[in-house]
């Protein structure tokens, strides 16, 4: 009998909601392909996070490693892993089409996504999120720039400022900007963001920005320029944090609050492989 139950916990672990590809979902000039996780319950107009692979990823590899999908049981709410049309796995974050709003690329499918959850599964639209990593993080702080209306909260772990990466080019490499040579003020930073999406009067997400201090991909100049963008957005004195907690939200990090609207966390000898913090991002977002 024991093995019998044993082979029916299996059987229903099975039947679970699983990771599954959605086709036709909208607007996807680049052919960015979409998954979606969607527990078997859910509330009614529940939440939505999307979550961007890093370079070399894929949607099926952040699905696995990450939390998102095991809080999303949890905590009822659907998970968006969209999944780049690049041989490389990175997201196109340096063309004019994916910085402008609408314009074409990877944003406006990863756009429609939203969209298109918010239609179709009955997603509250004002509690969309977006987190991202490495290039996925580069992509979090171009979606929330080029379509700010979508999204109430980001979190970035190891990326870049919107449109430091910018080549001209689809999926282009940016040496200067990854190297931390891209060094602006935050106004002329607020004002990239701005140019992504020209005439809009209304609120831009939250940010929280992780980053480790020993980063040599993305270097951790990077961390420091994306809190100046973020700031010049909100009107923060990037220089002047309002709070600082060492050893939070864990060893060896640092979170540095400049509003309500933006937080800052530098890992002290973290590499490029910053450790996520998802339950975190659930208090960010407000899920929890």
């Amino acid at each position: 009998m024991k093995t019998l139950a044993w082979a029916s916990t299996l059987l229903g672990l099975a039947a679970a909601a699983q990771l599954q590809q959605v086709s036709n979902f909208g607007s996807n000039p680049s052919n960015v392909r979409m998954y979606v996780y969607k527990p078997d319950n859910l509330p009614a107009n529940p939440p939505l996070i999307v979550a961007v692979h890093y370079c070399t990823g894929t949607a099926q590899a952040y699905y696995g490693g990450t939390q998102y999908a095991n809080l999303a049981d949890q905590h009822g709410f659907i998970v968006v892993y969209p999944e780049s049309p690049y041989s490389g796995g990175c997201w196109d974050v340096s063309s004019d089409a994916t910085l402008t709003h609408e314009g074409g690329g990877d944003s406006q499918g990863i756009a429609s996504m939203v969209k298109y959850s918010i239609s179709q599964y009955g997603v509250d639209a004002s509690r969309v999120f977006v987190t991202g990593s490495s290039s996925g993080a580069m992509m979090t702080n171009v979606m929330a720039a080029t379509y700010p209306d979508l999204f109430q909260a980001g979190s970035v772990y190891s990326g870049v400022p919107a449109g430091c990466f910018y080549t001209g080019t689809v999926n282009g490499w940016n040496s200067t900007c990854s190297g931390g040579h891209s060094i602006a003020t935050p106004e002329q930073w607020a004002s990239v963001v701005h140019d992504m999406y020209p005439g809009y009067q209304g609120e831009y997400p939250r940010m929280t920005i992780y980053h480790g201090d020993a980063d040599t991909t993305l270097y951790p100049q990077n961390y420091e320029e994306t809190i100046k963008q973020w700031a010049g957005v909100f009107g923060y004195d990037p220089n002047s944090p309002i709070e600082t907690d060492p050893n939070d939200p864990a060893p060896p990090f640092t979170k540095r609050v400049y509003g309500d609207k933006l937080v800052g966390a530098l890992g002290a000898g973290v590499t490029h492989n910053t450790p996520h913090f998802e339950q975190e991002d659930l208090e960010w977002f407000g899920i929890v």
